[in-house]
Formats: structure tokens, sequence, C-alpha cells
């Protein structure tokens, strides 16, 4: 108990002063590189409204633009939360749909169920149950098995062809967010969390890796709630749960196969160098969690960093 404890008190936060800390370093930014403004997705999530509005906390309402980026799959509920939240926050607003993008590059045909938008609620118990399958063969969750690649792997040709549908729609956010960056000189703010970041729950050259600062880059995803609270994001906003609103029917702890509660817990944990059987005593996890969670580290080491060779003796 003395263990969980004290991962819980190092897991606190003093939030006005992390809001504080992180609005000067938002504005000290775009002063350094000599930008006009910034620009962000806004996906209807928490971590995206937190750092909308540390942005208009930062610099002013009005020298931020959010893109809110939809495709026809895209749940209503998160469209809906992204464009009131940005009301709120008086900022400025531009809606690109990417339904017609995706179609020119054929992205809708990889993935069979966006054909069948009118199952709707079926469609999503298809996607769990699928999951849920993939997982009962193989041992292991289908975004696990993604972060390296699928050579003699079950099921691979459906990984392949669901990775490149999905992170497809990241890529392409992150090409328009710079689109719409350059052409108004603006500083390209990502809101991905350390939690998302550590675990490699991220899209390599997406939307939510690829940015000029990312404010919540040293903040676990309980963290980030607790922001949320103090800079007044609504309450339903930080409640429901998260999803990248990808896959129909999936969740972020779905994919994960954790809560982030006990996944932040262990990698808190795991930097302070815990041993294994004391984080699973402590967190109240099967041992077995713990060291899926240090493979989920490892497999996505090579997501955060690019390989080049080092050259010796100009050889």
């Amino acid at each position: 108990m003395a263990g969980l404890e004290s991962l819980q008190a190092e897991m606190q936060i003093d939030s006005a002063a992390v809001a504080s800390y992180l609005t000067q370093f938002i504005a000290a930014k775009v002063e350094e590189l000599e930008r006009e403004g910034v620009i962000l997705g806004l996906s209807g999530g928490v971590d995206s409204a937190v750092v909308a509005a540390l942005c208009g906390r930062a610099i002013g309402p009005d020298k931020v633009l959010v893109l809110v980026m939809p495709d026809k799959d895209s749940r209503k509920e998160h469209f809906q939360d992204a464009l009131t939240l940005a009301a709120d926050l008086g900022i400025d607003t531009k809606v690109i749909n990417l339904t017609n993008w995706l179609k020119e590059v054929d992205a809708y045909r990889l993935f069979a169920l966006t054909k069948y938008s009118f199952l709707g609620k079926l469609r999503e118990r298809i996607m769990k149950a699928a999951y849920g399958y993939y997982r009962k063969k193989t041992g292991e969750t289908p975004f696990s098995s993604s972060l390296l690649g699928f050579k003699d792997k079950d099921f691979s040709s459906y990984l392949k062809t669901g990775n490149a549908y999905y992170r497809l729609k990241h890529r392409l956010r992150m090409v328009l967010l710079y689109l719409h960056g350059e052409l108004e000189n603006r500083l390209v703010v990502g809101c991905a969390n350390k939690t998302e970041y550590k675990i490699g729950f991220f899209v390599k050259h997406g939307c939510d890796d690829a940015a000029d600062v990312m404010p919540l880059l040293d903040l676990y995803k309980t963290q980030v709630k607790a922001l949320a609270q103090q800079l007044d994001i609504p309450r339903h906003i930080i409640e429901k749960a998260p999803s990248p609103d990808i896959l129909p029917g999936i969740n972020d702890e779905e994919a994960i196969g954790l809560s982030y509660k006990e996944l932040d817990l262990i990698l808190l944990a795991l930097e302070k160098g815990w041993a294994e059987s004391e984080i699973s005593q402590a967190v109240g996890v099967e041992k077995e969690r713990v060291e899926y969670v240090k493979g989920l580290i490892q497999r996505s080491d090579h997501m955060r960093q690019t390989y080049f060779p080092k050259l010796q003796n100009n050889v």
C-alpha cells in the first residue's frame, strides 16, 4: 500500500503552476521562432482541448487557429465537442472534411467496414469482436503487434491494411496543419502526452508526432486530466472514453489493453527503476501486465528516433 501511495503522490501536479509554466513556454516559442500565431488539430478529446486552452492563454485566442478534420466515419459527438469548445474559447476554427481526400487515394478500400456505415452500432460491435478474437488467438493486441513489422505474423494482411488506413488519416492531418501553418506563419502545436508517447500509441510522422512544440509531452494522461480541470475544460470531455476516432468501436484503453490509471502508475514506477514484482504488488496488476508495458516501450523505441549510421575515420 505504501508503494501505491508514493506513486499516487508523485503523480500529483500543481495544476495552476503547470498551466502557468506551459503558457509561458508556448508564448516564448512563438516569439523565439518568429511566428504570428499557432495552429493545432482539435479532435474533441481532452489532450487537444487542453492544448487549445493553453494556447489561448499564452498568446490570446485571436492568434490561435484550430483545424477540425473529420471524415465520413468520425463520430459526430467528437466533431460537435470540438466546435463547441473552440467557440467557448473564442478561437478561430476551420473545418476540413477529409472524406474526399481519402477517397482520392482509395483509402476506404483498405478497411472493409467503412463500406457499411449504415450498420451503425453493429459495425462497432463487429470491430470489438474482431479485436477480441485477435487477442484470443495471438495473445497480443493489434496495437502491440503493429509496433514492429508483420513478418511471419498471423493476420498480417489485415494488420497491414488496417494500419495503412488509420495512419494515413493522421498523416493527412499533419500535412494540412503544416500547410495552413506555413501559409499563415503559425507554430504547429502537437497534443501528444507522455503516456502515449512512451508506449508508441501514436502515428510516426502523424499529427500526434510531427509538430514544432509538444506542451504535454512530459505529462502523463492522468496529469493532463488534472490540468484540464484547472483550465475549466467541460467535464464530459474530460470524462469521456479517450479515443483516436479512427476505428469504429475501439477506444484508447481497449486498444492498449490497460486503463490509463494503471498504465500511468506502471510507467512512473518503471521510470523510477522499480522491479517488476514491486510494481505488480503496488499497482495491483499481474506481473505479466508490467512486462507487457515494458515490451511496448522497447518495441516502440524506433518510433521515437531516426536511425542513421555513424561514420568512423571517415568510413
